[in-house]
């Protein structure tokens, strides 16, 4: 009976030749302002569906990542 091979693992963080970018490979602020999109789309679709703790717990997330692109904003500006 022979041993399946065991397939190596990419190092993490490193770039594949042919692997497209996620969302949110291009710094803090980009995946911030994806998190802040996504959560918003998927906060209505829990409203609509009467999912009330979802729905809460949506709302914060976005709010949180609102705040951290506005505070991030400022401090480039200052």
């Amino acid at each position: 009976m022979t041993k399946p091979k065991k397939r190596k693992r990419a190092a993490s963080g490193a770039r594949g030749g042919s692997r497209p970018e996620e969302p949110g490979e291009g710094g803090a602020d980009e995946a911030v302002a994806f998190i802040a999109e996504q959560t918003g789309a998927l906060r209505e679709l829990a409203e609509r569906h009467k999912l009330a703790v979802l729905h809460y717990l949506l709302g914060m997330t976005k709010l949180e990542a609102d705040e951290h692109l506005r505070l991030r904003t400022k401090r480039k500006l200052s």
